[in-house]
């Protein structure tokens, strides 16, 4: 792996392990749009010699001599930007398959990607062996590398990440799908904004824009015939594993993040909110029991770890259980028939644009029912023909 055959050349204004080792890069404050079309923090630059740089904190500026051929992620939000982006062919690995969720692929034609392929890079204890990264030889890695570093599950060291980002490739990313983790000092990035970073690094942006398009039309057309505000329920978002879950992992909808921007789209609000209860996080790792939710008594319940069920499947034993169990049946949102499965952990635009459509179906059947987005646009701006 001759560095002179590396398409990276290299950070700028700075030596790698201190970029790595800081929050420097993008000296926005933290946003959520949406549907931001600007950069905020640099944008892309391009030398006369074909060379260019894309800004994105953690990192700061990394500059590629050529677009990159092979790529790695850990976030699965990111794969699914590169899959929106045509780039399936040239996905190495993701941080947790099960977590990588690609069945809506296949609605859409020309557009799959080969997950036995697929490299898993968390391994047993849910460590990361750098030798696997070294292996793979990703031209680059879209992965916030404070992600790695601080996350102590994947047992990675600055030296480990120093060595992968010389001898295979530069890391470039940012930790967007929550933001409940206190490390997390430096600016964020809403779903569009991370994906308008991505599509820079491969040099596509008009597939961006193509898709971005699609993305903004379903908004407008689902922000036009949604209920009104007084109309809307609020929701307990929560993890809850098995088929029969007692305790639950909370989320905050009010928190943000790429995973619950489709619940921000719907207007659906945080019933936690006044509560004091935090949000899952690196460090919180604490639980709530029926008792506790009783006491909020949510409009709805979304259970996160359950998106390898059907709904259906979902209905027969979650469900199923909570109207058998002493407190979980006197819940309004168990007796209103409204405890649905809450979506992926990560979540990139198509998959936002499916699972958009999904809740707002759930949620508001009165108003919606059906495709919120035609899958024919949709396949046309990824395989770059809109």
């Amino acid at each position: 792996m001759e560095s002179d055959r590396r398409r990276f050349l290299g950070l700028t204004g700075g030596a790698l392990a201190g970029m790595l080792a800081g929050c420097t890069g993008g000296d926005g404050t933290p946003t959520d749009g949406a549907t931001s079309d600007t950069p905020t923090d640099g944008g892309t630059a391009t030398d006369a010699g074909g060379s260019y740089t894309v800004s994105m904190a953690p990192v700061g500026d990394v500059t590629f001599d050529s677009v990159p051929e092979t790529f790695s992620v850990y976030e699965s939000g990111y794969a699914d930007m590169g899959v929106a982006l045509g780039l399936s062919d040239r996905l190495l690995a993701v941080g947790n398959k099960a977590r990588f969720h690609t069945e809506q692929y296949a609605e859409l034609d020309g557009v799959s990607v080969d997950e036995e392929g697929l490299t898993q890079l968390m391994g047993d204890s849910f460590a990361i062996d750098a030798e696997l990264m070294l292996e793979l030889d990703s031209d680059v890695h879209v992965i916030d590398p404070q992600w790695l570093l601080k996350n102590g599950f994947f047992k990675l060291e600055q030296s480990d990440l120093d060595t992968v980002s010389e001898r295979a490739g530069p890391f470039i990313g940012n930790t967007i799908f929550r933001r409940t983790d206190g490390w997390h000092d430096y600016r964020y990035y809403s779903l569009y904004e991370a994906f308008e970073k991505v599509a820079e690094v491969f040099q596509r942006r008009d597939r961006y824009e193509a898709v971005k398009a699609v993305h903004d039309d379903a908004v407008a057309e689902l922000s036009a015939n949604l209920p009104g505000p007084d109309q809307r329920p609020n929701a307990l978002l929560c993890f809850g594993g098995g088929d029969e879950p007692e305790t639950f992992s909370p989320y905050r909808l009010s928190g943000q993040g790429t995973n619950k921007k489709q619940f921000r789209d719907l207007g659906i609000t945080d019933a936690l909110s006044g509560t004091g209860i935090s949000g899952l996080s690196t460090t919180d790792r604490g639980k709530i029991d029926y008792e506790t939710i009783l006491q909020v008594d949510p409009d709805s319940i979304l259970v996160r770890g359950h998106e390898d069920k059907t709904r259906e499947e979902f209905q027969d034993t979650v469900v199923s259980f909570m109207k058998d169990h002493s407190v979980a049946a006197e819940l309004s949102a168990v007796q209103n028939e409204m405890v649905f499965r809450g979506g992926p952990i990560y979540q990139g635009p198509i998959q936002h644009l499916f699972n958009l459509e999904r809740f707002a179906n759930l949620y508001f059947p009165d108003s919606f029912s059906g495709e919120l987005f035609a899958r024919a646009e949709l396949s046309a701006a990824i395989r770059g023909e809109a």
